[in-house]
């Protein structure tokens, strides 16, 4: 058996010891949450479980790089404005569409039906994605297509996770009381499970159900729907449907940055 030279032992060595300090580091980044934005070198190292010397040598490292900040007495760590900056790199080179086209694309597959993504412009859902069902009978909205957001499953999706706020602005510009009072039913339904539906809103005879999408900050951007024929859909196949386009929705939302929990607007709003 070949032995392996000492020169290139030590290298191979060196750079799996240089992949450790990288995972190790990485995993310390990965401890800090929404909800825990600030630990102490104990709770750091029950998560990493690095000896102290070890822990204390990269906090200190990552803090040169200013991605790790200490504060306080006793100590704390948090993340730092380095960290921002990779974010932004990151934000800038995000390309919706193309991120979320495998996502939709599965969606129409899984279901025969056509599956697309809105995003909120102002006060209007504007249709950025769409999948066409493959079927003769299809409903299709078209790319570009837009719609108040108090109108049909996707601005339903993208309006009962709003702030308050916009909510009721938005709401204020219903003049018929009956009306208001059926959306606000509907708005609490989607907040309730997640997902919005339309019974002939939008197109004559055309059921539809749609799910939000959050970015980074928890903030609702926007929703994916699957609409099509109600001669095709019936209410079991419609909350079938449900299940895939809110995991369709999530999965968007964590390409986006968004970490599972609750998004922004839910904490101000009051219980339904």
């Amino acid at each position: 058996m070949t032995k392996r030279p000492k020169a290139e032992t030590r290298d191979a060595e060196q750079g799996a010891s240089g992949v450790r300090a990288v995972d190790r580091a990485i995993a310390i980044l990965q401890c800090f949450t929404p909800d825990q934005p600030a630990l102490s070198v104990l709770e750091i190292q029950k998560r990493v479980g690095l000896s102290r010397p070890t822990l204390y040598r990269l906090l200190q490292t990552l803090a040169q790089r200013d991605l790790i900040q200490a504060e306080g007495e006793p100590q704390r760590f948090r993340l730092a404005h380095g960290v921002m900056k990779l974010s932004h790199v990151w934000l800038k080179g995000l390309d919706i569409v193309a991120t979320a086209r495998p996502i939709v694309e599965g969606l129409r597959e899984a279901t025969g039906e056509t599956a697309a993504l809105f995003r909120v412009q102002e006060d209007r859902g504007i249709c950025i994605l769409e999948c066409e069902s493959r079927h003769v009978l299809s409903i299709s909205r078209g790319v570009g297509d837009s719609l108040s957001l108090t109108q049909g499953s996707t601005g339903k999706a993208m309006l009962a996770f709003m702030e308050p706020e916009r909510q009721a602005e938005l709401l204020s510009t219903i003049r018929k009381s009956v009306e208001r009072t059926e959306l606000e039913e509907a708005l609490k339904f989607a907040r309730r499970h997640g997902y919005a539906m339309s019974h002939s809103e939008i197109f004559a005879g055309a059921v539809a159900v749609s799910a939000p999408c959050f970015d980074h900050r928890g903030s609702v951007v926007g929703s994916i729907g699957l609409y099509g024929p109600s001669a095709r859909i019936d209410e079991q196949k419609l909350l079938d449907y449900s299940k895939l386009v809110r995991e369709a929705g999530r999965q968007i939302s964590a390409l986006l940055g968004f970490q599972d929990g609750q998004p922004a607007a839910t904490k101000r709003a009051r219980p339904d």
